[in-house]
C-alpha cells in the first residue's frame, strides 16, 4: 500500500510540472506576440514610462530667469534679426498648375540626408519649371534592396508623401507612381535617361530635357550629388526660390513615426525647463580626406582617411596631392573643429559645466573618445541614443527581415576539397586533425579596419551595412528637427566630403528661415585656431585678454556669419541661406528701445537685401524687453591668468558663495567666470 501511495504521489507531481510548464510557453507565447503584433498607444506609453534612461540631468541653479542679462546673453534672441520673419508665399503672378502637362519626370535621388533635401527641392522647382507631372522621387539609399522593412517604399521611408503632394498641390502636378504603361516602358529601360550634373542649369532642362520629354512624354533623371539645380536662380525666376522654400520648409515633413519620435525627444529636453544647445560635429571619414585632414588622428584612422583620399583622387573628386600638410589645413579654417575646442569656446563665453548639450553626428569618426573632452567640461552631454530606449528606436524602422547570414561564406575551393578527401582516406590512425576552415573576414566599420593592411580597395558593402545606411537617414532626421528647434546651435563644420555645404548648413539655413532671431554662431575657423594657438601651452587656463577676445569674435560670429555665408554658402546651396527671398521684413515697434545697437536694426536685414515687407496679419507683436549689449557685458573684471575650466567633480556648493553685491551686467558675467564655471 505504501508502494502505491508513492507511485501516485510521484505521478501527482509530474502532472503538476507537466501544467506549470505548459503555462509558462503558453505564456511566453502570448507575451512575444503582443510584443510583435501590438501598436496600441497605451501600450507605447507604458514602454516609454518603464524606460530607464542614461541621462540624469545636474543642474547647479533651479532657477534659471529669462530677465537676467547673463540668460540673455547666452540665450536671447538676435535683437537685430527679430524684424525678420517668414515669408515663402508666391508673390507675382503665379499661376496653379495646368492638369494637361508635358509629361512625367521620374527621379532616382543618390546621397546622404542633406543632399537628398537639396535634391527633392530642386526636383519639384524644374517640375513647375517643365510643367511636368513629378513622381514621388525614389531615394536610393531607402529601397527594398537595402534590406529595410517592406512596408515602406523609398520616399515614404523619411518623409510624409501625403503630406508632400497635399501641401504643394498649388505648384506641381504629383503622383505616387508612373502609369502601367510607362512602367512597364522603365522595366524594359526604353524611356530617356538623364544622369543630371551638379547644379546645372535651367538652360540645360530647357534646351535639353524638355524636348525629348515633349517626344517621350516621360524622362527618367538620376540626381547623385545633391542639387541638380544652381542654387542662384535669375531675378525673374524669384518666386522660384520661393517655392524652394515652400518644399524644404514646408511640404518635406517626416514620416509620423519618425516625427513623434523627435518630438518625444524635444519634450524630454525640455522637461528639465532649462535652454539647450545643438552641437553637430560634422567630423566624418570623407570630409577629413577630403580636406586632407589625417594628421589631426595619431592613430590607424590617419591611414583611414589617407586611403579614403587616394580613392577621392582616382575618381577626381579631389584634386591636389595625396600627402597634405594637415596643420596648415587646419590654420586655414579648413577642418573640422574637435569637440575639445568648441567645449573650450563655450565655457569661455559663459555657458557653465551644467549646460545641455545635444550632440547630433550622423558618425563620430575616431570614435566616442573624440567626445571625452566635451563631457569633462559639461555634465549633460546628450544624444539621441541616450534619450531614447532601444525599442522605440528600433519601432521607427518597422519589421525588417531578419539578415541570417550577415557575411556569407564563399564555398571551398576544390583544391582543398581534395586535400580533405585525401585526409580521410590516408593511412593507418592516429594521424594529425585536418586545418580549421579559414574564417570568414568580418570588419567593425565604427571601429579597425583590418582590410587597410592587406588590400588597396575597400571591402564591398554588405547588406546589413546598406541598412545602417537607410537607418542613419531616420537618425539624421531626428537631430534635423532637434537642431533646428534647440535655443543655440553650433556648428564644427559646414561642409561634406565633396566641398558642398552639409548637414549643418542646412539646419542654419531653415533656422535662418523659421527664425531668424534664434541664437546661431557661425564660426570663423581660422581665427577661432589663432585663439586657440594662443593658450596651446596652458589650454585649460585662461586670462581675462583671452576671454574677452573668444566672447567677441562668438557675438561678431552670430552677425558677421551671416555675410559669409550669403557669398560662399549660397552659391552653393539655396536652402544653406534663403534670404532675402524667402524672408519678409516686419515693421518696427515704435515703443522698442534700439539704443544697444549703433544703428536702427532694421537697416541689417536691408543690408542682406530683405526689403519686402510682411504682410499686416504679421504686424501684430509683442513689445519686449530691452537688451542691451555692449562690451561691458563682455569686458568681465576678472583675475588676470584665472583657472576657466575645473573638474566637474568638484563640489559645487561654495559656487554662489564668491558672487559680490555688484549691480551691472559685468558682476553676472562675473559670477559665470568666477563662481559658476565649476
Amino acid at each position: 500500500m505504501k508502494g502505491e501511495g508513492k507511485m501516485v504521489f510521484k505521478s501527482k507531481l509530474k502532472w503538476v510540472g507537466l501544467v506549470g510548464l505548459v503555462l509558462s510557453a503558453f505564456s511566453l507565447c502570448t507575451h512575444f506576440l503582443l510584443a510583435r503584433y501590438t501598436d496600441d498607444e497605451g501600450i507605447s506609453q507604458y514602454q516609454s514610462a518603464i524606460t530607464i534612461f542614461s541621462w540624469r540631468p545636474m543642474f547647479e541653479n533651479a532657477d534659471l530667469s529669462s530677465l537676467k542679462p547673463l540668460y540673455r546673453r547666452l540665450w536671447g534672441p538676435v535683437r537685430r534679426l527679430e524684424s525678420l520673419h517668414p515669408h515663402a508665399n508666391p508673390r507675382g503672378n503665379y499661376a496653379v498648375p495646368v492638369s494637361q502637362t508635358n509629361g512625367y519626370i521620374f527621379v532616382r535621388i543618390r546621397g546622404e540626408f542633406h543632399e537628398i533635401r537639396n535634391s527633392i527641392s530642386d526636383v519639384v522647382v524644374i517640375s513647375r519649371l517643365l510643367n511636368a507631372t513629378l513622381v514621388i522621387p525614389e531615394i536610393q539609399s531607402a529601397t527594398s534592396s537595402k534590406g529595410i522593412s517592406s512596408q515602406f517604399k523609398s520616399f515614404a521611408y523619411l518623409y510624409n508623401e501625403d503630406q508632400f503632394m497635399a501641401a504643394l498641390a498649388k505648384d506641381v502636378n504629383i503622383v505616387k507612381t508612373l502609369p502601367k504603361n510607362l512602367k512597364g516602358a522603365r522595366r524594359k529601360k526604353e524611356i530617356p535617361t538623364f544622369n543630371v550634373p551638379h547644379s546645372a542649369s535651367p538652360y540645360f532642362y530647357l534646351h535639353h530635357v524638355l524636348p525629348v520629354l515633349n517626344r517621350h512624354s516621360v524622362v527618367e533623371l538620376v540626381v547623385s550629388e545633391g542639387g541638380c539645380l544652381q542654387a542662384v536662380l535669375p531675378p525673374h525666376l524669384e518666386d522660384y526660390q520661393r517655392l524652394r522654400c515652400r518644399v524644404a520648409f514646408h511640404a518635406l515633413r517626416f514620416r509620423q513615426e519618425v516625427q513623434e519620435l523627435a518630438t518625444k525627444i524635444l519634450s524630454r529636453l525640455r522637461a528639465t525647463r532649462r535652454p539647450f544647445i545643438a552641437y553637430d560635429l560634422g567630423i566624418t571619414r570623407d570630409v577629413l580626406a577630403y580636406y586632407g585632414c589625417a594628421e589631426l588622428f595619431q592613430d590607424v584612422h590617419t591611414e583611414l582617411i589617407q586611403h579614403r583620399r587616394a580613392w577621392m583622387l582616382k575618381r577626381g573628386i579631389v584634386k591636389g596631392n595625396l600627402t597634405v600638410n594637415s596643420e596648415d589645413q587646419r590654420h586655414n579654417g579648413s577642418c573640422p573643429l574637435m569637440p575639445e575646442e568648441v567645449g573650450i569656446l563655450l565655457r569661455a563665453y559663459g555657458y557653465s559645466w551644467d549646460t545641455v548639450i545635444y550632440v547630433s553626428a550622423r558618425e563620430v569618426f575616431g570614435g566616442q573618445k573624440k567626445l571625452i573632452p566635451l563631457h569633462a567640461m559639461f555634465e549633460n552631454v546628450v544624444d539621441r541614443t541616450s534619450l531614447t530606449s532601444a525599442w522605440e528606436l528600433n519601432k521607427i524602422y518597422g519589421h525588417e527581415p531578419n539578415l541570417v547570414d550577415k557575411y556569407p561564406r564563399p564555398p571551398p575551393s576544390a583544391k582543398e576539397e581534395i586535400k580533405f578527401e585525401a585526409w580521410k582516406t590516408s593511412g593507418p590512425r592516429p594521424r594529425p586533425l585536418p586545418p580549421p576552415p579559414a574564417r570568414p573576414k568580418s570588419y567593425n566599420i565604427e571601429g579597425w579596419w583590418g582590410w587597410v593592411a592587406e588590400s588597396d580597395n575597400e571591402p564591398e558593402t554588405t547588406v546589413m551595412e546598406l541598412r545602417t545606411n537607410a537607418h542613419k537617414l531616420l537618425w539624421e532626421a531626428i537631430d534635423y528637427t532637434i537642431c533646428v528647434e534647440a535655443d543655440v546651435f553650433i556648428p564644427g563644420f559646414d561642409r561634406d566630403g565633396k566641398g558642398h555645404p552639409n548637414f549643418a548648413s542646412l539646419v542654419m539655413g531653415h533656422r535662418l528661415y523659421q527664425s531668424a532671431a534664434s541664437k546661431t554662431f557661425r564660426l570663423d575657423r581660422k581665427k577661432v585656431v589663432e585663439h586657440m594657438e594662443e593658450i596651446r601651452d596652458h589650454l585649460y587656463e585662461a586670462n581675462h585678454t583671452w576671454i574677452t577676445s573668444v566672447r567677441r569674435h562668438l557675438r561678431k560670429s552670430i552677425i558677421d556669419g551671416l555675410a559669409e555665408e550669403s557669398t560662399k554658402s549660397k552659391s552653393l546651396s539655396f536652402l544653406s541661406f534663403p534670404i532675402p527671398e524667402c524672408s519678409c521684413l516686419r515693421p518696427e515697434n515704435e515703443t522698442l528701445n534700439y539704443s544697444s545697437s549703433p544703428s536702427n536694426p532694421s537697416q541689417f536685414p536691408a543690408g542682406l537685401g530683405v526689403m519686402h515687407p510682411c504682410p499686416s496679419w504679421m504686424n501684430n507683436t509683442i513689445s519686449l524687453p530691452n537688451d542691451k549689449e555692449t562690451d561691458e557685458d563682455l569686458d568681465d573684471d576678472v583675475t588676470t591668468s584665472q583657472l576657466l575650466f575645473r573638474s566637474s567633480s568638484e563640489n559645487h556648493e561654495g559656487d554662489g558663495e564668491e558672487i559680490n553685491t555688484k549691480e551691472d551686467t559685468q558682476m553676472e558675467d562675473q559670477e559665470e567666470l568666477e563662481g559658476g564655471e565649476s
